[in-house]
């Protein structure tokens, strides 16, 4: 993940593909560096925040969770 300009990025900030229109990524590939620990909870929350990108840019209310 990282800016257009990053030969080693290949999504943006919202998880969008660099050059492909209407594609995200939206699991563990995504985290530049792999955790030293379990991967399914920061992939469980990469996609719950995926989910809450797409809703917003096709205008869904995303409702808050509790914290």
């Amino acid at each position: 993940m990282g800016l257009k300009s990053d030969p080693t990025a290949v999504v943006d900030q919202r998880l969008r593909v660099h050059g492909v229109k209407k594609l995200r990524v939206i699991d563990a590939s995504i985290m530049p560096d792999v955790i030293a620990g379990h991967t399914n909870g920061p992939t469980i929350m990469i996609a719950e925040k995926g989910a809450d990108m797409i809703k917003e840019d096709h205008g869904y209310p995303i409702e808050k969770r509790p914290s």
